[in-house]
């Protein structure tokens, strides 16, 4: 009997996913769209991701321009940027907002650092409970006896196999994204 993973390599594929989309939102020494992608604006009465009502253009290594598609929201645009936390001040120019992104400081590199081990511990145990979820349903198996002894821990081995590639590939993009901040 064999053991289908699919299923866990689902999960990590996702859990990768999904924390590369989040450290995307960390700031590098470079201007980039995904910084602002994320931050939630109030336009027509509920909470749109700025992306879905605007373009985010990086114009030069330190500059960002948001072009609502509907002029109307610039000011809320404007409001939900200066309370996202991104260390710059952005200005309406006519129908548009740009950010010119400071250089990094030492401290804002050591804190944006944090964040990122932070979510890639996050991430790490998320995938410590897929590896505990499917160990489990593995010793559920051998307890009713449809698969021996012998298989589950051959089973344990291939599953642990995949759990240190899964790891593998987060510690991976941590530290590109490392490189990036210290940049």
């Amino acid at each position: 009997m064999t053991y289908d993973f699919k299923k866990l390599e689902e999960r990590f594929l996702n859990l990768a996913k999904h924390f590369e989309s989040e450290i995307a939102s960390l700031r590098t020494g470079r201007a980039s769209s995904a910084l602002l992608e994320n931050i939630k604006v109030e336009a027509y009465g509920v909470s749109n991701l700025l992306k879905n009502v605007a373009s985010i253009i990086a114009e030069d290594p330190k500059t960002l321009l948001v072009e609502p598609w509907d002029k109307s929201l610039l000011e809320v645009i404007g409001k939900a940027l200066e309370a996202s936390n991104l260390g710059a001040k952005p200005i309406a120019v006519k129908d548009s907002i740009r950010i010119a992104l400071p250089s990094l400081t030492e401290e804002r590199r050591g804190a944006l650092l944090k964040i990122l081990k932070e979510k890639l511990e996050e991430t790490r145990i998320s995938l410590r409970k897929a590896r505990d979820e499917v160990w489990k349903e593995i010793q559920d198996k051998e307890r009713k006896k449809e698969i021996s002894e012998d298989e589950k821990f051959r089973l344990k081995g291939q599953m642990e196999e995949r759990v240190k590639k899964g790891g593998e590939k987060l510690e991976e993009l941590s530290r590109k994204k490392e490189r990036e901040i210290m940049e």
